[in-house]
């Protein structure tokens, strides 16, 4: 389950994905596959969560990793960078930006 702990010794992954609202369905089907049976079994992965906004052009995606370089290591693997081109074929633009929690309120 996500939790956010500004104590929580871990990176924050937050990636935003531009999409149509005609493709926004495909797009978070091809997330949820990726996660289910890609991303969540690699090795420092924590937990992530997907979100799509009232008009469906975005999708927000939330990932913690206990290691940046665990989340790199998993950007960087042959089976993500096939799932990237499949996702880049649905959406014109997305970008992943590692964070460090700040504050919970």
């Amino acid at each position: 389950m996500l939790t956010i702990d500004s104590n929580k010794q871990c990176q924050t992954v937050l990636t935003t994905f531009e999409c149509s609202p005609g493709t926004c369905t495909d797009l978070l089907e091809k997330l949820e596959e990726a996660y289910r049976d890609f991303i969540s079994k690699q090795q420092g992965f924590i937990s992530a969560g997907l979100h799509v906004n009232d008009a469906q052009c975005r999708i927000a995606n939330y990932s913690q990793w206990e290691r940046r370089e665990d989340f790199q290591a998993m950007l960087r693997s042959a089976e993500m960078r096939r799932r990237n081109r499949e996702l880049a074929a649905l959406c014109p633009r997305f970008e992943p930006v590692i964070y460090e929690v700040a504050g919970v309120f």
